[in-house]
């Protein structure tokens, strides 16, 4: 079978590891090689020359899409001027940086990595329902008291087994952490863009499957709101002051999805006065998150730094994600997660 070769643009850390994980490809698909060296703009003759760019974990680093560093700033300067460049891939499973708009102006074909951390967020959300459940930032700050403090009377636990969770989003996130919950013994009920009878195939340990819509008219009741959604026109703003006041107080929220999902506002508000029990936050309506922000302060959140998904093996899993897409490119075939 004929196939086309690439000029590819990335970090010599993303370009060194596709060849040592998937030798074959490198050799059957890459023809030549354009390496991003930390915050040195290539020359245009050099750059004009690749087609295809990865946009690796090592490029990004710290940045956050309100604070961009030097070297996410010259490569995305890059790749909106490379002439040649016809695709980019992205580590990660959302396009919300500044950047991507003006990629997708000129035509250009984005895909991500969607799924590559889902296990890992997914492990996140786990370890936040449990910490938030057994109380360990009260355990915390005892310890740091020294003081001995039983979890008894009106600090004792309740099981988690039976208590209900809403799951927000049913991609590759929402389904490992349907299928964790599930083992904890917890209902579950999840909101997606349409409405699928339980006991589908594709339901899983889930009880209910409701749609946005639904979810905006009545929230079920429920002892955990966890949000794994993308951000979209749908879901911006959808925990705002009015839902958050149909929770149950002994509600806790979980977000590992995007900052601007939730009023921050109003959620700083109903954890402040005790009408939302707990959250867990990952995600912030500005990153990083401000030192004069409450949310630091408060006992009954846990803060995280946009951090869920780290783990590593996540790099290498994300060259997986690349390299499959970069066969089916070469061969002119769908490629996967592109982004609409």
């Amino acid at each position: 079978m004929s196939h086309k070769k690439v000029r590819l643009l990335s970090s010599p850390k993303a370009l060194s590891m596709i060849e040592a994980r998937h030798p074959e490809a490198w050799s059957r698909y890459v023809e030549a090689t354009v390496p991003y060296i930390a915050k040195e703009r290539i020359e245009a003759d050099v750059l004009d020359t690749a087609d295809v760019a990865l946009l690796a974990r090592d490029i990004t680093g710290e940045s956050t899409k309100h604070t961009v560093l030097p070297t996410l700033q010259v490569f995305s300067d890059m790749l909106c001027t490379g002439a040649g460049l016809r695709w980019v891939h992205t580590h990660s499973a959302g396009i919300d940086r500044y950047f991507y708009a003006d990629l997708k102006r000129r035509g250009m074909t984005i895909t991500t990595s969607t799924g590559s951390n889902a296990v890992v967020v997914a492990q996140s959300v786990l370890a936040g329902v449990l910490a938030l459940n057994r109380r360990f930032r009260l355990l915390e700050q005892a310890q740091r008291d020294k003081v001995w403090l039983p979890l008894m009377g009106e600090l004792i636990p309740r099981d988690l087994a039976g208590q209900k969770a809403v799951i927000v989003g049913w991609g590759a996130i929402g389904r490992k952490v349907a299928e964790y919950l599930g083992m904890l013994g917890m209902e579950i009920t999840v909101v997606r863009h349409s409405a699928v009878a339980p006991g589908s195939a594709s339901a899983g340990p889930v009880a209910a499957m409701i749609s946005y819509d639904e979810l905006r008219r009545t929230v079920p009741p429920c002892d955990w709101v966890i949000l794994a959604c993308p951000l979209t026109e749908t879901t911006r703003g959808l925990v705002d002051a009015e839902f958050l006041r149909r929770l149950p107080h002994s509600t806790h929220l979980v977000n590992v999805s995007r900052g601007d999902v939730v009023d921050e506002a109003a959620l700083i508000e109903a954890l402040e006065s005790r009408r939302l029990a707990g959250a867990y936050l990952d995600v912030y309506t500005h990153e990083p998150l401000s030192a004069d922000s409450p949310l630091w302060g408060l006992s009954n959140v846990i803060v995280s730094p946009h951090t869920a998904g780290h783990s590593d093996g996540n790099y290498g899993r994300v060259i997986d994600v690349f390299v499959q897409n970069l066969e089916r490119w070469c061969l002119d075939q769908p490629l996967l997660n592109i982004a609409l």
